[in-house]
């Protein structure tokens, strides 16, 4: 199996292991056909960018034990859908976004200009 690419065109790197990320919570922002929200972008979520999602209806502050998830606080990194952070740039609230984490599925919804706009620059 080859391995994902993100919207650098390189191999998809890790997002976050703690919270566990991810459509398959394996860290990565990896998807498939089941995944119609694209929870493909990889970025630091701030207090703006949770509160954003919550008036939209997605609640990423609560914990859900049912579905593996703990509940997100400013700093955590996590893959959301893409039209969510899409909506928030636009909104002039986008959270900073990690590419190298990034899925290229996102590019369906998100240009990479945006997403580099925002980009957060990896710390090894």
């Amino acid at each position: 199996m080859l391995p994902s690419v993100n919207v650098l065109g390189t191999e998809l790197q890790t997002c976050s292991k703690s919270p566990m990320t991810g459509w398959f919570r394996d860290g990565c922002c990896n998807t498939d056909r089941r995944d119609r929200s694209l929870h493909t972008v990889c970025c630091q979520v701030t207090a703006d960018f949770l509160q954003f999602a919550r008036s939209r209806g997605n609640d990423l502050i609560t914990p859900a034990p049912e579905f593996r998830f703990p509940g997100l606080k400013p700093g955590d990194r996590w893959c959301v859908c893409a039209q969510t952070w899409k909506n928030a740039a636009e909104s002039g609230i986008p959270c900073p976004v990690i590419l190298e984490s990034t899925h290229e599925e996102a590019l369906q919804v998100v240009s990479l200009d945006l997403l580099e706009t925002n980009a957060l620059e990896l710390v090894e």
